[in-house]
């Protein structure tokens, strides 16, 4: 009767075990999901700020049909979700590219191309 017991303290032992580790990684993946969706919404939401500019006149402070001359607003190239670049500023598009913070060892950026109607985002 006592190694009936000690067999199922150790496996009760083993499942519990089992489980934290399971709920641990749920729980990292889930973290990353929700860095990665407050990224690209950051992305989205910057790449509406450029579509702004291009489409205010330049007697107004706007781009005048350019993107050229848009700069990331002060405060907003860097949130709780990660860093933000604009480069590749053209006539036609601009580029955001937002990446997470380095401690958290993600191994992903997120793109965004902005037009004058579209804004895309590709998660690399």
């Amino acid at each position: 009767m006592g190694q009936q017991q000690l067999l199922l303290i150790v496996l009760g032992v083993i499942v519990v075990g089992i489980a934290v580790v399971v709920g641990i990684n749920l729980f990292n993946a889930s973290a990353e999901e929700a860095n990665k969706d407050g990224i690209v919404s950051d992305c989205t939401n910057l790449g509406a700020m450029a579509q702004q500019y291009y489409k205010k006149p330049g007697s107004m402070g706007g781009g005048g049909n350019s993107f050229v001359g848009w700069v990331i607003p002060t405060g907003l190239d860097s949130t709780a979700n990660g860093t933000y670049v604009a480069s590749g500023l053209s006539l036609t598009n601009a580029t955001i590219t937002g990446t997470p913070f380095s401690g958290t060892s993600y191994g992903w950026t997120v793109t965004t191309t902005v037009s004058g109607s579209t804004i895309s985002t590709v998660i690399n």
